[in-house]
């Protein structure tokens, strides 16, 4: 045994890379912070509360190149979306949702697994992924698509099932979101709620859990946070209610995923007193003029006022972003809205703007 091994060492040729011959690139999203390209994400939840619904609604968004709700990046360019659930039926459940949440139909596709059923390291994805240029890819259930000679529990047998997915999604540059079932552990953080091996919630780089308010007086509300965040700061919770039609979107708000496990109730209705404080500061901001997009956002954050809170604040003072070349910048509605920014609007100190 010791000299196969010692022969196997030998036959492995030592190759050393140095950072200099490496070019850096960022990480580009499908949506940010939740959901990123090139990568694979997990989304969580106990059966029924609305998982499907979520994905395909955003699914119908990506198809017709709609921004995303509560996103403050461009729309992007219509994508095709590979979508395989083994829960649902094509014809009577997805595709009617994907139609009522306004989907191109042309654009969600689907493998056909009549003769085979497909697992990760099935090459099928890959092919279908490559032919179809797909951006988005969503497995539903995890459960389904490890396959049936994998234990969720052998940290080492879905390592391996988990890396055919990961090159994939890394070098077609899709997104792909794995859909799970949540384990009955309620009382523990939600980061060990996914079912499994801990290693399934290592292997994501971003993990989306969705969970039901405590709101008696609507039993379809919904929130979903972020558990885990490899690539970016943690994102806002999103606020939704799923209804006949599929997904309506309700708000951004500040959660973090162990209060929405606790049945926290979501702060929403009257502005905060936040809120209104990040209003002013807003409103003190604009009297200097047209202003950078990200020194705004930077000098609220400075000032300890969250991404969600600014986003309301910016809409409350009545702001607008507008695009010059490749800069964002803020700046009030006027009928002047053309004017070429002033030269020294980039180098404005923003600690005597307010």
């Amino acid at each position: 045994m010791k000299s196969n091994q010692n022969l196997s060492e030998q036959e492995t040729e030592l190759e050393l890379v140095k950072a200099s011959d490496i070019t850096p690139k960022s990480v580009e999203w499908l949506r940010y912070p939740y959901i990123p390209f090139g990568k694979v994400t997990l989304l969580q939840g106990d059966p029924g509360d609305g998982k499907s619904q979520l994905m395909l609604a955003l699914s119908a968004h990506a198809s017709k190149g709609k921004a995303f709700p509560f996103a403050d990046e461009e729309p992007h360019e219509p994508m095709t979306v590979i979508y395989q659930t083994t829960e649902d039926d094509a014809d009577d459940t997805v595709v009617p949702r994907f139609i009522a949440s306004d989907g191109d139909r042309d654009k969600l596709l689907f493998i056909r697994e009549d003769e085979k059923s497909l697992t990760f390291d099935d090459n099928r994805i890959r092919s279908a992924t490559e032919k179809s240029g797909a951006r988005l890819l969503i497995l539903d259930p995890l459960s389904s698509y490890i396959g049936d000679g994998c234990s969720l529990n052998a940290a080492n047998e879905m390592r391996s099932k988990f890396n055919h997915l990961i090159a994939v999604a890394k070098d077609t540059g899709c997104a792909v979101v794995v859909i799970a079932h949540m384990n009955k552990m309620k009382e523990t953080s939600p980061l060990y709620r996914t079912s499994g091996s801990i290693d399934i919630a290592g292997v994501a780089r971003s993990i989306l859990a969705i969970t039901r308010t405590p709101n008696k007086e609507n039993p379809n509300e919904r929130v979903m946070v972020q558990v885990k965040s490899n690539l970016a700061p943690t994102g806002s919770a999103i606020l939704f209610e799923v209804v006949e039609k599929g997904i309506r979107f309700i708000d951004e708000i500040e959660m973090t995923a162990e209060q929405a496990f606790t049945s926290v109730a979501p702060k929403i209705g009257r502005p905060s007193a936040e809120c209104e404080a990040a209003t002013a500061f807003i409103s003190d901001l604009m009297k200097a003029g047209k202003l950078p997009a990200t020194a705004c956002e930077k000098f609220l954050q400075d000032k300890g006022f969250k991404k969600s809170t600014v986003k309301k604040a910016k809409k409350n003072a009545g702001v607008v972003s507008v695009k010059e070349g490749m800069i964002w910048y803020w700046t009030l509605p006027t009928a002047d809205q053309n004017d070429q920014c002033n030269a020294d609007t980039a180098d404005i100190d923003f600690k005597t703007a307010v």
